[in-house]
């Protein structure tokens, strides 16, 4: 489905957003994309999106070329796309501002755009409030519209990018469903720095970091890259061991680390997740540049 060769993306000359990346996504559900603020990740979603040239590189989608222009307007055709920061009317409603969109993206016939408009409104679960104007709408409110505005004709791809950030934990969840039930009719990619979407939502991910990819698989392959390293302790952890969380107990403090914590500690070892796994993946990689 998505093709990428040797994609590398330069600002001002001497800032390297993407570095010689190589990445296929092919299938259907929900692919992520995690990596650290700045690792690259909106800058290769709005190459995708078709709204930012590579400095050199290839890039096919659906075996459309983004180098061309044909190629772009075919992209378009068939993506649906949130950026971090959408641009709403305040003083429309969701109704009125979804109708505008589908309108935007050429559904032309009355009738068909309408019956667009309530589908979105039903999925992103935002029937009740549709007549309400959006300067009104909570974070998760607006998140939730700006996926009903990506889903408008119909995409086979949808690009979500930072959607979650800032939001509160309870619309955190709502997001992420509605996530899950968009994945039942189209791709979708997920970029975001929150290893807790992309556990709770994906069956495919890469890891990006200074434009390069680290990592490419299964959240259960990364999971099985620190199996046995991952412990909990009672003692303050020294530098050599990686702090991944605290948690207070009646009487103590409990530790949870990464590494090979020494007899003293009286380690036990639990079963690892993907944020130990990620955490680990970032620390040798750091460790390795620096």
């Amino acid at each position: 489905m998505i093709s990428i060769r040797h994609l590398h993306k330069s600002y001002q000359g001497s800032v390297h957003a993407l570095c010689d990346l190589n990445l296929d996504i092919t299938g259907s559900g929900m692919f992520g994309l995690l990596g650290v603020n700045g690792a690259g990740k909106t800058t290769l979603m709005r190459i995708l999106a078709g709204l930012l040239a590579p400095t050199r590189g290839s890039v096919h989608v659906f075996d459309n070329n983004l180098a061309n222009a044909e190629g772009r307007h075919s992209v378009k055709s068939l993506l649906g796309y949130l950026p971090q920061e959408l641009g709403l009317y305040p003083e429309l409603t969701a109704r009125e501002f979804l109708d505008y969109i589908a309108t935007l993206k050429g559904v032309t016939d009355r009738a068909e755009r309408e019956q667009q408009v309530i589908e979105t409104l039903q999925l992103a679960r935002l029937v009740e409030n549709a007549n309400r104007r959006l300067k009104t709408y909570s974070g998760g409110m607006k998140q939730r519209v700006g996926i009903a505005q990506a889903l408008l004709g119909s995409p086979r791809l949808l690009i979500v990018d930072e959607p979650t950030a800032g939001l509160d934990p309870e619309e955190r969840v709502r997001f992420r469903n509605l996530l899950a039930r968009v994945a039942q009719r189209c791709t979708v990619i997920l970029s975001t720095h929150i290893v807790e979407d992309i556990d709770q939502s994906c069956n495919d991910l890469a890891v990006l970091y200074q434009g390069e990819i680290l990592f490419r698989g299964s959240p259960a392959e990364l999971i099985n890259q620190v199996r046995g390293k991952v412990w909990t302790i009672l003692d303050d952890p020294t530098d050599d061991l990686i702090l991944v969380s605290t948690h207070q107990l009646p009487d103590a403090i409990q530790y949870r680390v990464l590494g090979e914590p020494v007899r003293h500690y009286s380690a036990s070892p639990v079963e690892p997740r993907l944020e130990d796994a990620y955490l680990w993946l970032m620390n040798h990689t750091r460790s390795a540049v620096n």
